[in-house]
């Protein structure tokens, strides 16, 4: 029995508003590093759309991601069809150790960072600006696994062994995994203020009290 390919997604473009968003996927993706962000900004442009931000999956060639625990992440399209967005989100996973070694694809990133007014990142998706000199000179924060690999790629990264994200005016970048939710909810508060950010944080009952 053959494994049929992976098409490209036939779902419907994610409409655009006059801001606009892209979250970024990839094979190996670490699926809360998208899955996330994206619960906290899906619910902030669905359900309070005066706002006038939109946001949208995107791959390489639209075509859909599998995670690195094998969730199938669907895109709305690709890069190409969501160009020069306000905020790119660039999640991490072991996907990114392949990614960061890619030129072609570090060329791509520069190329975001000259054209899109705010770049952030979750997880090991700082080791991939990193690696594209995104970073240099700047502070910035990953998984704690990956703070010394940060530190190899870019020796004068500023690195903040702490933070839950670091908001470097027009680079964001987050720690580990659920790193993210925070960071987004952070977005939410930069851009629509604290109470939408508190509204949005009850709307999808995020509490965070660790039973453990």
């Amino acid at each position: 029995m053959t494994t049929p390919s992976r098409p490209s997604a036939n779902r419907n473009p994610a409409p655009r508003s006059s801001r606009h968003i892209n979250l970024f996927l990839f094979d190996g993706v670490e699926e809360l590093d998208a899955v996330g962000p994206w619960e906290v900004l899906g619910h902030w442009t669905q359900e309070y759309p005066e706002d006038g931000w939109s946001i949208s999956c995107v791959s390489v060639d639209g075509a859909d991601v599998v995670g690195a625990k094998n969730l199938v992440l669907g895109a709305h399209g690709s890069v190409a069809d969501y160009p020069s967005p306000d905020v790119l989100i660039y999640p991490g996973g072991p996907g990114t150790r392949r990614l960061l070694k890619e030129e072609p694809h570090l060329e791509w990133v520069r190329k975001q960072r000259a054209e899109v007014p705010l770049m952030a990142s979750v997880c090991t998706g700082s080791l991939v600006y990193a690696a594209a000199g995104l970073l240099t000179r700047r502070p910035a924060t990953t998984h704690w696994a990956s703070l010394n690999l940060l530190s190899e790629l870019d020796p004068t990264v500023v690195t903040d062994v702490d933070a839950r994200f670091v908001d470097d005016g027009d680079l964001i970048t987050s720690a580990g995994v659920s790193a993210g939710v925070d960071m987004a909810l952070h977005l939410v508060a930069r851009f629509a203020g604290t109470e939408r950010a508190q509204d949005v944080r009850r709307g999808i009952q995020y509490d965070p009290e660790p039973p453990v």
